[in-house]
């Protein structure tokens, strides 16, 4: 079935289809509605997210792009905002708040960029302990919607990217549900909205969507809704896995919202 999504990424940050290769996709998808995400500027990595010239860019094609394709699509312009970066939101149709750093003694590492840069700022910073790194992660979390004023939060528990399987720790000890829970419930309390998020599925690192099922059941009970994306960066997945998805969002028994 069609759907509507709105987490996308292009050649504008760390996509590898222009802005219209995913309106085309879109379009021949039957999707009612598009939203596009690129990654707010971050100073110290500018690896992956819009230059200063190409937000502005970014923006203007979005906008050539609703011009062209009225009619056809509802195209929206949003920004993936960092919870480190400082770059303003205003006058973008959305934003998804998200944290793909952890800030320790100064330095910015890595959430999702390798598992290998992961556990280099974990022994680094932390002596190793994943754990303490992943409270710290839900720390910054927790903040996220005072933070960037968000209209959905993003992979909230991106800090399992690389743990299919449970190879760095375990998502059932005490002290990571503790956290992650803590940073949950701290959102709901500012009736924040989630996403369900296929993107680490697309590319190979795991085989469900985040957030885990014992956070989405807590979403649940916290009567929080959800919004699947796919955190597309290649038009020709960009729906991928929105069944799976959707199929766990009403096992769950989530409310869904289909588009914004």
């Amino acid at each position: 079935m069609p759907y509507a999504t709105y987490h996308n990424h292009t050649t504008f940050c760390d996509g590898q289809s222009t802005a219209e290769e995913m309106t085309q996709a879109a379009v021949a998808a039957g999707c009612p509605a598009l939203g596009f995400s690129g990654h707010s500027y971050t100073f110290f990595d500018e690896t992956y997210c819009m230059s200063r010239v190409n937000t502005a860019r970014y923006r203007q094609e979005i906008d050539r792009l609703k011009v062209q394709y009225a009619g056809q699509l509802r195209i929206l312009c949003g920004v993936e905002q960092d919870y480190w970066s400082d770059a303003p939101t205003d006058g973008y149709d959305f934003v998804i708040g998200s944290s793909h750093y952890v800030r320790k003694n100064g330095h910015y590492l890595p959430v999702d960029n390798s598992k290998e840069e992961l556990l280099r700022g974990v022994n680094a910073q932390y002596g190793g302990d994943v754990l303490s790194f992943c409270e710290d992660y839900y720390r910054q979390m927790a903040d996220m919607q005072r933070k960037t004023n968000c209209t959905f939060i993003g992979h909230f528990d991106l800090v399992t990217k690389f743990n299919e399987g449970g190879a760095l720790f375990s998502e059932a000890d005490p002290r990571y549900r503790a956290a992650a829970l803590a940073a949950l419930d701290a959102l709901c309390a500012q009736n924040t909205v989630f996403e369900i998020n296929t993107g680490a599925m697309a590319k190979g690192y795991r085989t469900t969507p985040y957030p885990a099922r014992f956070l989405l059941e807590r979403i649940r009970d916290n009567g929080r809704p959800v919004i699947l994306n796919a955190d597309c960066h290649d038009a020709s997945k960009l729906l991928y896995g929105l069944d799976q998805a959707k199929q766990l969002a009403q096992s769950v028994g989530l409310t869904l919202l289909t588009e914004l």
